[in-house]
């Protein structure tokens, strides 16, 4: 199959219209005094400021829905099938919280963890700033600008998505030995903050999570401080669907378990095991690289 298309403003302006087919304008776009319509607030916007929680469901079902397309041929390449909100109490993936997309040897939502081969959570949004452009029944989108020219934190840049799927990741990698053979990917549409750059290549050593991968080859318009890859390829940047796919089909490749590192599986555990304790997937999160930092003496 010819190389598919990974994400570029073409996919926002295709989330825009479908999802205005459903939802209202102010359900998607933030509404400035004077009545213009912006995906979020320019960095020059003084204004007063409202929150916009709404979008949230929608870009999140678009993500979910584009990442399966995106992983459909190569999950048959792996005789295997892409499914979205795959649920396997054993492992941790609940109803209340199911894998956003997983590729599995059978195709339904309800999976054993033998049949699981790899793990996706979607942590994506829309990048740039649009303006919403009403002309009586029709409308039109205006870029504004990349991603350094808005008030917003999308994909991988905002904290909380970050530490959400550390997580996620951690509820799942302790909760059962079946787990630790699953590779757990995070898939975002942005480069990564730099503060995180060692944390990402730490969760890839001790094997809690396998990546966090954009699949947006060019998130800046002049493609400027674009990270390709840290140093310890924690964090990689996707610039074709090709090779997006060898890296998947390498690492299914391999027959690995996810507990490794420099630390002994035991004290690892332990680490996992406190993490686990607190109540949300960011609170997991943050203690657990609390607890990293404080056992490499950080």
């Amino acid at each position: 199959m010819s190389d598919k298309s990974l994400w570029t403003k073409a996919q926002e302006i295709d989330f825009f219209r479908k999802s205005l087919e459903v939802a209202s304008p102010e359900q998607l776009f933030y509404v400035s005094k004077d009545k213009k319509y912006y995906a979020y607030w320019p960095k020059n916007y003084k204004g007063v400021k409202t929150t916009l929680q709404s979008r949230n469901a929608f870009i999140g079902a678009y993500t979910e829905k584009w990442v399966l397309e995106i992983l459909k041929d190569i999950a048959k390449e792996l005789n295997a099938y892409a499914i979205r909100g795959v649920v396997c109490e054993d492992i941790g993936l609940t109803k209340a919280s199911p894998a956003d997309v997983a590729i599995c040897k059978a195709e339904t939502s309800a999976q054993k963890p033998e049949n699981i081969l790899a793990i996706f959570e979607i942590k994506m949004s829309v990048v740039w700033n649009w303006e919403l452009i009403k002309r009586n029944s029709t409308f039109t989108l205006k870029c504004l600008g990349d991603f350094t020219t808005h008030q917003g934190n999308p994909g991988l840049l905002r904290s909380d998505s970050v530490l959400k799927a550390i997580g996620k990741s951690i509820t799942i990698r302790i909760s059962s030995f079946e787990s630790t053979k699953i590779p757990i990917i995070v898939l975002g549409n942005t480069p990564i903050r730099k503060g995180y750059y060692s944390k990402v290549d730490n969760l890839k050593k001790y094997g809690i999570i396998q990546g966090f991968w954009s699949l947006n080859p060019m998130p800046l318009d002049n493609n400027g401080k674009n990270i390709k890859a840290t140093t310890g390829r924690g964090f990689l940047r996707f610039d074709s669907y090709s090779e997006f796919k060898t890296q998947i089909l390498n690492l299914l490749k391999e027959d690995m378990m996810f507990f490794a590192g420099m630390k002994s599986k035991k004290e690892l555990g332990k680490l996992i095991e406190i993490a686990n304790e607190e109540d949300t997937y960011e609170k997991k999160g943050e203690k657990f690289l609390s607890l990293l930092r404080e056992t490499n003496g950080g």
